[in-house]
């Protein structure tokens, strides 16, 4: 985010696009009070930027990943009276993480959100990002997301959930995943889900098309060793928007960290997300517009997203494709950020999200080509939803978010809950979760249940399209 604001903020104004992350300070005041006489609002423009920090919170039952943030380049950035962490972790359980720190942390985590959002002139919505398979991810961030929607219920809440893929190392992760999809589901707005063998098969395809376009033959340890666990699942089309890390030094790629490539892809989609929060365009779209127009029912929020073009590394060379081919690759299964099969089920609704040198009329027709080839639900034929961001994303000349409400999640789900019967019909571990204070056996039951009406609802849903041969017909408005 600062280096797509600094390509385009040139004289280091502080303005309303930082702003919406970032606030302002002055950190030679010696105001000790939280609310700082040193902050510098939004103003004329005439405002240099001082000091950024972040309004984000950072919480963890370990604080060794805090502690990394603390000693790297983006120290500064975070304000260190805005970390909230434990030295013992959370023991992949979400009862440890939801029951016992849920409640140890609630006022002081409670406190410190308030004191972020009275720091906004106009609060817009919550992200809450965490992952689905531990128990701190699991089980303290869908008690923060509670915590947000009973303090804010009018705030829009999104959730951008990382889902343990089918051979992860947590033994307990069906159990703390299923106990924090009922959260999700009573509580979030919008929720997009990623699973990280979607995300280790686009790193994978990215480096291959950097070995096979510069001849290499080097790529760092991560990667080859992610190759090598599945390599069946390494597709390279020499034809797609894939963006190789040609630029990229051997002394940046000694200083990545494992997991760096990974996160790049889901910060990507997130910029791509919120560009029309920050930047101008001829179709700007408030994030709340999203839960408006792509979850048709409260439970059934939860949305696919996918990238093209995919790229990572500090340093980008673009191969320009055309905008054709990054509308064809959003709709790709290889571009999406979770496993599944949109097409061979029932979209309820769209968006695209588009940002940088493209016209209107080319979404347009774009958009026209691609009906044919999706099934959409019959009452809402023109569900689509299309903004148009005019600041492109850093080093490229346009870029596409999609995101789809689509009957197909309910495989992931019923993955999930498969996984989830094989170890509760043996009653597998559940004692340690019963073990702690506030657990009750029955969240199992009631968590379940929940699950299992999620995926009938959108079974439901594909069914009744099917039998109902008479569609409804849209409402036409003459102007």
């Amino acid at each position: 985010a600062l280096r797509e604001h600094a390509a385009v903020n040139k004289k280091g104004i502080f303005d309303e696009a930082l702003s919406t992350f970032f606030r302002n300070v002055d950190v030679r005041s010696k105001s000790t009070s939280y609310y700082e006489t040193s902050e510098i609002p939004v103003g004329t423009g005439s405002e240099k930027i001082r000091n950024l920090r972040a309004r984000a919170v950072l919480i963890d039952t370990e604080e060794g990943v805090v502690n990394e943030i603390m000693k790297g380049p983006l120290n500064e950035v975070f304000d260190h009276r805005q970390y909230v962490t434990d030295v013992s972790g959370a023991g992949n359980n979400w009862a440890v993480g939801h029951m016992f720190y849920g409640n140890k942390y609630k006022d002081s985590i409670r406190e410190l959100i308030r004191k972020n959002a009275e720091l906004c002139d106009s609060l817009e919505s919550f992200f809450v990002m965490h992952s689905m398979g531990g128990g701190t991810g699991s089980g303290l961030g869908t008690a923060v997301l509670r915590t947000v929607a009973d303090d804010y219920p009018e705030v829009h809440r999104f959730v951008v959930a990382v889902y343990p893929s089918i051979d992860d190392d947590v033994i307990t992760s069906p159990y703390n995943c299923v106990l924090a999809m009922k959260q999700l589901t009573d509580f979030a707005d919008c929720v997009m889900p990623l699973d990280n063998q979607s995300l280790v098969n686009i790193v994978n395809r990215i480096e291959s098309v950097c070995v096979n376009t510069h001849t290499t033959g080097r790529t760092n340890s991560f990667t080859n060793s992610l190759r090598n666990r599945d390599p069946s699942k390494v597709v390279v089309d020499n034809n797609s928007t894939v963006i190789s890390s040609a630029n990229s030094t051997s002394a940046s790629k000694k200083s990545e960290k494992p997991f760096d490539s990974i996160n790049n892809i889901v910060a990507n989609m997130l910029l791509n997300l919120t560009s029309s929060s920050r930047f101008e365009g001829s179709l700007n779209v408030d994030l709340n517009e999203i839960a408006m127009n792509l979850v048709p029912f409260p439970r059934m929020h939860y949305l696919l997203s996918s990238l093209s073009p995919l790229y990572i590394s500090e340093k980008v060379n673009l191969q320009v494709r055309g905008i054709e081919q990054m509308f064809s690759d959003a709709f790709k299964r290889e571009n999406q950020l979770l496993q599944c099969d949109p097409k061979s089920s029932l979209y309820l609704a769209c968006a695209l999200m588009l940002r940088g040198r493209v016209q209107i009329s080319d979404m347009r027709r774009n958009i026209e080509k691609l009906k044919p080839q999706l099934n959409f639900i019959k009452w809402n034929q023109e569900g689509w939803k299309t903004g148009l961001c005019s600041v492109p994303a850093f080093g490229q000349p346009y870029s596409l978010l999609c995101l789809s409400n689509n009957t197909c999640i309910k495989d992931t789900f019923s993955t999930i809950k498969d996984r989830f019967n094989r170890l509760y019909k043996r009653k597998a571990h559940l004692h340690h979760y019963t073990q702690v204070e506030g657990m009750d056996l029955s969240l199992f039951a009631e968590s379940l249940e929940s699950l299992q009406n999620l995926i009938n609802d959108y079974q439901g849903l594909e069914n009744k399209n099917v039998s109902d041969d008479s569609a409804i017909e849209r409402i036409k408005i003459m102007s």
